[in-house]
C-alpha cells in the first residue's frame, strides 16, 4: 500500500513537472497562446499519469477537447476574417482610386465656383411644382443672385451654374444674372411651390446634392475611405449620393 502511494506521488510529480516544462516551452513560443500540439501534449501526459482507480472522467475530457476546438475554430476565424477585411480594404481603396478626376453627387448646399468653372449640383422634386427657385447666397450669407426655372416635372432637376447663366437638364436658360458671379464660396436653396396635405399651395425647401471632382483618395485609420473632393473638401465615400 505505501509503494501504490509512492508510486502515485512520484507519477504525480512526473506530471506537474512535465506540465511546467511543457508550460514553459509554449510561453516562448507564443505567449499566452495555448497552441494545438502543447494541448495534446498536455492531455496525453495528464491521461498517461492520472490515478487508475480514480480515472477522469469522459464528460471532463469531452468538455475539455469541445473548449480547444472551440477557441481554436474562432482563432481561425478571426484570422480569416481579418486576411478578408485586409483584401476588402485594398479593393475597395484600389476602385475608389479610380474615382480621381471623376465628377461625384454629394448631398450639400454648399460649394466653390472657381474662374471659368462652373457649379452643377441636383434638385430632387417629390412632386410636380408650378415654380422652383434657386437662391445663391455669398460667404456674408447675402443673397446674390435669385434664379427662376418655372415649372418642373418629379423627379431630378440637373444645374450646372457658371456665375451669370444657367443650364438645366442640359439646356441653356434665357435667365441671365446682372451681375456675374467669378468667384468665390457660394450657398444654394431651391425652393419649390408645393401643395400641403391640406391642400394649400406653400413653398418648400428641397433638399440639393452638388457636383465636385474628386481630387484624391485618402483611406483613413479606421478603413473608411475619403474622398477630397474640388471645391467641397473631404467626404466620406459613403456620403456620396451619385458616382456620375
Amino acid at each position: 500500500m505505501n509503494n501504490d502511494i509512492a508510486n502515485n506521488t512520484f507519477l504525480n510529480t512526473v506530471s506537474l513537472d512535465r506540465r511546467q516544462e511543457v508550460a514553459a516551452e509554449q510561453e516562448k513560443k507564443s505567449g499566452n497562446e495555448l497552441g494545438q500540439s502543447v494541448f495534446l501534449e498536455l492531455m496525453i501526459t495528464q491521461l498517461e499519469n492520472q490515478d487508475p482507480l480514480s480515472p477522469q472522467e469522459n464528460s471532463d475530457f469531452i468538455a475539455q477537447l469541445a473548449q480547444f476546438s472551440s477557441v481554436e475554430g474562432l482563432e481561425r476565424l478571426n484570422t480569416n476574417f481579418d486576411d478578408f477585411s485586409g483584401n476588402f480594404r485594398s479593393n475597395q481603396a484600389l476602385e475608389a482610386s479610380s474615382l480621381v478626376g471623376r465628377p461625384v453627387s454629394v448631398p450639400t448646399s454648399e460649394a466653390q465656383l472657381v474662374e471659368n468653372g462652373f457649379v452643377g449640383g441636383t434638385i430632387t422634386l417629390p412632386q410636380s411644382t408650378t415654380e422652383l427657385t434657386i437662391n445663391i447666397y455669398n460667404e456674408d450669407n447675402a443673397l446674390v443672385q435669385q434664379v427662376p426655372l418655372g415649372t418642373q416635372r418629379v423627379g431630378d432637376v440637373v444645374f450646372r451654374w457658371d456665375g451669370k447663366r444657367i443650364e438645366v437638364n442640359g439646356e441653356l436658360t434665357s435667365w441671365q444674372a446682372t451681375e456675374s458671379m467669378i468667384s468665390g464660396n457660394f450657398r444654394f436653396e431651391a425652393l419649390a411651390l408645393q401643395q400641403n396635405e391640406l391642400g394649400a399651395m406653400e413653398s418648400e425647401q428641397l433638399e440639393t446634392a452638388l457636383t465636385a471632382n474628386v481630387n484624391s483618395v485618402t483611406a483613413a485609420e479606421n478603413g473608411q475611405l475619403i474622398l477630397n473632393l474640388s471645391g467641397l473638401g473631404a467626404v466620406n465615400i459613403n456620403d456620396v449620393k451619385q458616382f456620375n
